[in-house]
C-alpha cells in the first residue's frame, strides 16, 4: 500500500492488525501513526490504549506478548513498536535478542483486539528474510521513502486539500523550489500560508511570495526575472533586499552568473532532446530549476546568453582587481544587463 491508500483507510476506519512503515521520511511515520491513534481509539481509550516499545532495547517476543494480552480498560489497543532492526540486511548490535519465530506465529493469527505498528525507519530493509515475506503478505506494509521530485506537485497539492485550502498552478513552482522535496517543512509551509488565507480560501502566487521563507538561490532567479522583465527597479530592489540579509555582491554575482549558466545549458541541452528529467541529471540542478529555466530560456537567444556570462566575467574581472567598488559594480552590471537587452544589443565596457 502507499501513504494516500493507507491513510484513505484508517480515516474510514478500516484497520489492519498489523502496520510495518519502513524508509528514511519521518513525516510519513508519524503522520500515520498520528492519524491511527486518533481514528482508531476514542480520546478515553489513548488514555491506557497505547502502548510504545523499542525494539533495540525490548526483545519482540515481549511485544508479542503483550499484543496477545487482552486490554483491561478499552475494547481495542495500539501498540507502536520502533526501529524493527531485525529487518536490516545486517541488522545492529543490541542489547536484546529478537525471536523472530514469535512474531511468524502472531503474523499467522493477530489479536482481533490489538493494532500493531511497527516502524523500521531506515533505506533499506531485507527482503529475502523469511519474516519480511511473511510482513508482506500479512501486514499493510507502507513504503515511507523521501518524495521524489517528479511527484513534488502531488504532494504539495495533497498537503493543501488536508490543509482545506486550493493552491494556484504558479504558486506550485516558488514553493518547489524554495522548500524542496522534505515534507515535513512542506506542511509547515503550506500550513502557514492556509492560516492567512483563513483557512478556507486560495493560495495565489503573490501569496506564497510574500510569505513563504526565502533563499538566496529563489532570489537569484528572481534576479534572472528581472533582467527577462527589463525591470531595473524591480532588479535592484531585489538586489538591496539581498544586501540587507548580509549577502556578499561577489556570491551573488557568482549565483546570478551560475542561474544565467543554467539556462544557457538547459537551452543547449533542450535544442540535443534532452528530457527535463535528464537535464537535472546532467546539470546536478534540482528538476524544478530546469522547469524554470525551460521557461527563461525562451527569452534568449544562445549568442545573447554567451554575451551575458561575458558581462559577468568583466565585472568579475573589474572587483577582483580592485577597479570600483563591489557593490557599486553589481548594480551597474544590472544595468547593462537590462539596458542593453531593452536595446536588444549587449556589449561590454
Amino acid at each position: 500500500m502507499n501513504y494516500f491508500d493507507v491513510l484513505k483507510e484508517i480515516k474510514n476506519k478500516h484497520f489492519s492488525p498489523v502496520y510495518l512503515l519502513y524508509g528514511t521520511e519521518s513525516y510519513l511515520i508519524q503522520d500515520i501513526r498520528q492519524q491511527l491513534l486518533l481514528h482508531a481509539l476514542t480520546e478515553e481509550e489513548r488514555e491506557t490504549g497505547i502502548t510504545t516499545y523499542d525494539l533495540t532495547e525490548t526483545s519482540i517476543q515481549e511485544v508479542m506478548e503483550d499484543a496477545e494480552t487482552y486490554p483491561f480498560f478499552s475494547e481495542r489497543k495500539v501498540i507502536v513498536a520502533n526501529n524493527a532492526v531485525f529487518l536490516k540486511a545486517k541488522p545492529d548490535k543490541v542489547a536484546v535478542e529478537h525471536n523472530l519465530n514469535a512474531l511468524q506465529t502472531y503474523l499467522s493469527t493477530p489479536a482481533e483486539y490489538t493494532i500493531l505498528l511497527l516502524t523500521a525507519p531506515y533505506e533499506k530493509i531485507d527482503e529475502r528474510k523469511k519474516v519480511t515475506k511473511t510482513l508482506k503478505q500479512q501486514s499493510a506494509f507502507i513504503e515511507c521513502q523521501p518524495v521524489r521530485e517528479w511527484d513534488l506537485p502531488k504532494w504539495i497539492e495533497s498537503l493543501a486539500k488536508s490543509a482545506g485550502v486550493e493552491i494556484d498552478e504558479d504558486a506550485f513552482d516558488i514553493i518547489g523550489q524554495e522548500v524542496g522535496t522534505n515534507l515535513l517543512m512542506l506542511k509547515q509551509e503550506i500550513d502557514k500560508l492556509a492560516l492567512y488565507t483563513g483557512g478556507e480560501g486560495r493560495i495565489t502566487k503573490e501569496i506564497t511570495e510574500q510569505l513563504i521563507a526565502h533563499n538566496a538561490t529563489t532570489s537569484g532567479l528572481k534576479l534572472v526575472d528581472a533582467v527577462i522583465e527589463k525591470d531595473l527597479s524591480k532588479a535592484v530592489h531585489t538586489y538591496k533586499d539581498l544586501e540587507k540579509a548580509n549577502e556578499d555582491a561577489i556570491a551573488l554575482l557568482a549565483l546570478l552568473a551560475s542561474q544565467f549558466r543554467t539556462v544557457m545549458h538547459v537551452k543547449v541541452l533542450q535544442k540535443k532532446g534532452y528530457s527535463q528529467k535528464q537535464m537535472a541529471q546532467q546539470l546536478k540542478v534540482h528538476p524544478y530549476v530546469v522547469k524554470m529555466s525551460q521557461k527563461r530560456e525562451k527569452s534568449f537567444t544562445l549568442d545573447e546568453l554567451q554575451q551575458i556570462i561575458h558581462l559577468f566575467t568583466e565585472t568579475d574581472t573589474q572587483i577582483k582587481q580592485g577597479k570600483m567598488d563591489k557593490s557599486l559594480s553589481f548594480e551597474l552590471l544590472l544595468y547593462q544587463l537590462i539596458h542593453h537587452r531593452q536595446n536588444r544589443k549587449l556589449t561590454t565596457k
